[in-house]
């Protein structure tokens, strides 16, 4: 039999594409298999690594288990797949350098209800609307010539105190729908069910105050320098752009994310202050310097007032209003330092343990403001070693009302106007500073002290 030089001409050449090809594919394959979950804890069926997490504060048994895994861990928590954060180096590659992969939010089941999630600049996604509403925000209510000019405002309350709590309350307790999803028409711990309620209480409240102010309007042809103006104007102007359920939702974002965490945070300032009595004698003797012993302060005195700011940042360094940056939530396979992060993914970036970071800051568990007196760390989020209301394009609106205008006003008010004590029979040394971990990390015993006019 002879053989064509030509046929084993095509032969080879088939060979040759046909191993080229399963070659390619094989590599392929193998890159695959290489990138991989991050380490993390065995799992248990059913649960995962549910287990990890029993006890009061999970953002101590995940920072623990940090320790053992890395900076970035994966568990199984109940069917979700959850990757933890916590590093400042592999929080900066989440939070700035992949922003885009990791900007949408994980949405736990309670902040569903009355479809609120579908209308917060809190919980939508990146998206046009969203982009609106964190424009309205930015630049008509957040903007420093708005939050200046309506300074006297704040000065004004509603005494709003009960819903808020209780809306704290129920979004800060785990829920096992979060875990186990096919249980959300079960929904074994009525959550949802009072969340509901809550939020129903509120949005009628809103659309009361909605209507009164229109009627005025009506009636007088006048305007207020409000939030609520601000919104309403921009419904008129263009209904496309914001409804009633943005206002509403807006209005409740506004109310959420200012009051607990807030008074949490001014708090932990006291408790810290009142622990060493060298650091009160420092900040009453800047304020009685720049601003006079015993007067008011206000905002624009801040900026004058360094120790102070030093001694928020400690407070927010050792003490963030929230332990884990809201969770976030990838839409498809991120890669990510060498391990593919699934779909469906939620991420959690541990700041508590960012904050405690023994390779970033020296004496971590010590309260010493002094660390800041030279150092340009900021909490505007561009320094991931300081990341309490997190970075990137989904860092807390907030930020310029809460952290650099508010908290340094009620503390020095607080130490400007008041001389203070801890109760009798108790050394600063042993005041009780236990966390008490939910959607924001509280004093597990809330401060007790003695105060005296100055």
């Amino acid at each position: 039999m002879v053989i064509s030089p030509l046929l084993f001409t095509y032969m080879d050449y088939f060979t040759l594409v046909f191993g080229s090809i399963f070659a390619c594919v094989f590599l392929l394959f193998l890159s695959k298999r290489n990138k991989k979950l991050p380490p993390g804890p065995i799992q248990l069926p059913i649960i995962g690594n549910l287990f990890h997490l029993l006890g009061a504060k999970p953002h101590i048994s995940l920072a623990n288990l940090a320790k053992i895994y890395g900076p970035i861990m994966s568990l199984k928590l109940g069917q979700i797949t959850t990757i933890v954060i916590s590093s400042s180096t592999m929080a900066k590659q989440v939070l700035q350098k992949q922003d885009q992969a990791f900007s949408n939010r994980f949405i736990p089941n309670a902040l569903q209800a009355h479809n609120h999630s579908k209308f917060s600049v809190t919980w939508l996604p990146v998206s046009p609307t969203w982009r609106t509403l964190r424009r309205i925000l930015n630049s008509n209510i957040l903007s420093l010539t708005k939050l200046d000019s309506n300074q006297h405002l704040r000065s004004q309350k509603v005494e709003l105190k009960d819903v808020i709590w209780n809306i704290v309350a129920e979004a800060g307790k785990p829920n096992l729908v979060d875990f186990f999803p096919i249980l959300e028409n079960i929904d074994p711990q009525r959550i949802r069910r009072n969340m509901d309620i809550h939020f129903g209480k509120l949005f009628v409240l809103f659309d009361g105050l909605i209507n009164e102010r229109l009627e005025e309007k009506r009636r007088n042809n006048s305007e207020k320098n409000d939030v609520l103006e601000v919104f309403l104007k921009i419904r008129e102007e263009n209904s496309e752009e914001i409804d009633q359920n943005h206002i509403n939702s807006l209005l409740l974002d506004i109310f959420i994310g200012g009051t607990d965490t807030t008074t949490s945070t001014v708090e932990w300032a006291m408790a810290e202050i009142l622990r060493q009595p060298e650091i009160r004698k420092k900040v009453q003797a800047e304020l009685a310097e720049v601003v006079g012993k015993g007067k008011p302060i206000e905002e624009d005195d801040v900026s004058r007032l360094p120790y102070l700011q030093c001694i928020v940042k400690e407070t927010l360094r050792m003490h963030p209003p929230v332990p884990f940056l809201l969770p976030r939530k990838v839409e498809q396979d991120v890669e990510l330092c060498d391990y593919i992060i699934p779909k469906g993914s939620q991420v959690l970036v541990n700041v508590w343990a960012i904050g405690r970071d023994s390779a970033l800051w020296e004496e971590p568990l010590v309260f010493k403001p002094e660390r800041f007196w030279s150092s340009e760390l900021d909490v505007r989020g561009k320094d991931f070693e300081l990341i309490p209301f997190g970075a990137g394009r989904r860092i807390c609106p907030g930020l310029p009302l809460a952290a650099l205008r508010m908290v340094p006003v009620m503390v020095g008010s607080l130490l400007n106007s008041f001389n203070w004590k801890l109760e009798e029979g108790i050394n600063p040394e042993e005041l009780d500073m236990e966390e008490k971990f939910g959607i924001t990390l509280a004093k597990a015993c809330p401060l007790r002290a003695i105060t005296s006019p100055i």
